[in-house]
């Protein structure tokens, strides 16, 4: 099964306005299947929410983690479950903290790295030094209630640039919910898990093996063909409240390598069959999926890099 994840979510702990309490009940509604708390710079409503899954056997999972919030950028981590001090970051070395949460079992990302900063909001915009991209796990794409062109498209070209050049990177989004906000027709993760299944190691498989997806609605799946020479596209209802797209809207798949991109009619009904040679024997294929055109205001989802 696929597993609909909201990633970057903050409460009363922080400056969120929902209580732990209030975030839950929220999210549970709207048909999530995991959510992650992502206060800044605090893991003080971890223990809140584990009390109050247990107290409500709420069917929701909670990934405990916490965004260091620094000026010089945001730091999201995932199943981080142990307060790792970063009062002496280096912002021309900000590996030294990643690798202090990865040593705690975390899975640490960038988030919104194009958000405005100075003199707007100091610190939004990520201004650190990566000189080692290998350190760190994952880049939130995509924070929904910032601007589309002037930053999350950047977001999204920068990791595609990254994985491009060969780094093992992963992709997530994110609402940054700080209170009981519109979520339809915003994108959300998609991970593979299995009923009841222990969402911290289920997250944490998919970000190291780059198996995750983003979608305001259907997801793209890939299956490669017998003889390893052609790879089948499919579009898969996911359900998701508030998605808005017309029945007689085309969707196109488009697939970007280091030589240029590859676009394909795709239907609900009708899967999509790339050959290799079409692709020009590419390796590293970055696949997604749109309606209407391939504008980026019509991406609907991004589905996993393909390695081959």
């Amino acid at each position: 099964m696929y597993k609909r994840l909201e990633l970057h979510n903050h409460t009363t702990e922080s400056d969120g306005s929902l209580t732990p309490a209030a975030l839950i009940d929220f999210l549970q509604k709207d048909g999530v299947d995991a959510f992650a708390i992502t206060d800044h710079n605090t893991i003080s409503g971890h223990l809140k929410i584990k009390e109050l899954l247990a107290r409500n056997s709420s069917p929701l999972s909670c990934i405990y983690g916490m965004e260091y919030t620094t000026y010089y950028g945001h730091i999201l981590c995932l199943n981080l479950t142990e307060y790792v001090p970063w009062e002496n970051i280096n912002i021309h070395k900000p590996e030294l903290l990643f690798e202090a949460a990865k040593a705690k079992g975390a899975l640490v990302g960038v988030a919104h790295p194009f958000s405005y900063g100075h003199p707007f909001a100091r610190g939004c915009r990520f201004d650190m030094e990566i000189h080692d991209f290998n350190s760190l796990d994952f880049i939130e794409v995509f924070n929904n209630l910032e601007p589309l062109h002037e930053v999350n498209e950047r977001g999204l070209l920068w990791w595609e640039e990254l994985v491009l050049k060969g780094y093992p990177l992963a992709f997530t989004c994110g609402m940054d919910l700080h209170g009981a906000w519109d979520m339809s027709n915003h994108y959300a993760t998609y991970i593979e898990g299995t009923p009841g299944g222990d969402i911290a190691g289920e997250l944490d498989t998919a970000i190291r093996h780059q198996r995750t997806w983003i979608s305001r609605g259907p997801l793209l799946e890939t299956f490669m063909g017998k003889e390893k020479d052609c790879i089948t596209f499919h579009i898969l209802e996911t359900g998701k409240p508030g998605y808005l797209h017309e029945e007689p809207d085309p969707y196109y798949l488009a697939i970007k390598t280091k030589k240029g991109i590859l676009t394909k009619e795709i239907s609900v009904r009708i899967p999509a069959v790339v050959t290799l040679k079409e692709l020009e024997n590419e390796r590293i294929l970055l696949p997604k999926l749109y309606h209407k055109d391939t504008r980026i205001e019509n991406l609907v989802a991004i589905a996993p890099t393909i390695v081959l």
